[in-house]
């Protein structure tokens, strides 16, 4: 399983991989706690590759991490984003790990993403956390 970096750790801004690079695509009011990229030729629920978030030392744009000993994932985050189902698996190197403290950061980006698609997009629709399992 080879997972892309596309948003390094303590970025203010989500990027998205493009052909040849990444583009900005959303602007958040909280930096992002962790390295947030994609599992490479996946699809999830909302048409987009599968979400990884990578709990460790904060990684470059791109950096691939290859997951080939047959562990899977550390954990879950549930997540509900523009009415689809958007979980974001938790791969665990090292680091920070305090669930109550995920748990207002990703409250904080669901309350975000719904007034985002309310202003932006002039529509209603359900951002939610739904809580953290880990494995």
């Amino acid at each position: 399983m080879k997972i892309i970096i596309e948003t390094p750790k303590y970025s203010f801004f989500k990027y998205e991989k493009i052909r040849d690079g990444f583009k900005k695509v959303m602007f958040s009011p909280i930096p992002t706690v962790f390295n947030y990229g994609y599992i490479d030729g996946t699809e999830g629920p909302d048409g987009m590759p599968v979400d990884v978030a990578v709990f460790g030392p904060r990684l470059v744009k791109g950096s691939v991490i290859d997951r080939e000993d047959g562990r899977k994932f550390d954990g879950v985050i549930r997540f509900v984003d523009d009415s689809l189902r958007d979980d974001k698996n938790i791969i665990y190197v090292g680091g920070f790990r305090n669930t109550s403290i995920l748990s207002i950061y990703f409250q904080i980006y669901a309350r975000y993403k719904f007034f985002r698609y309310f202003i932006l997009k002039r529509k209603v629709t359900v951002c939610r956390f739904e809580g953290i399992e880990w494995y």
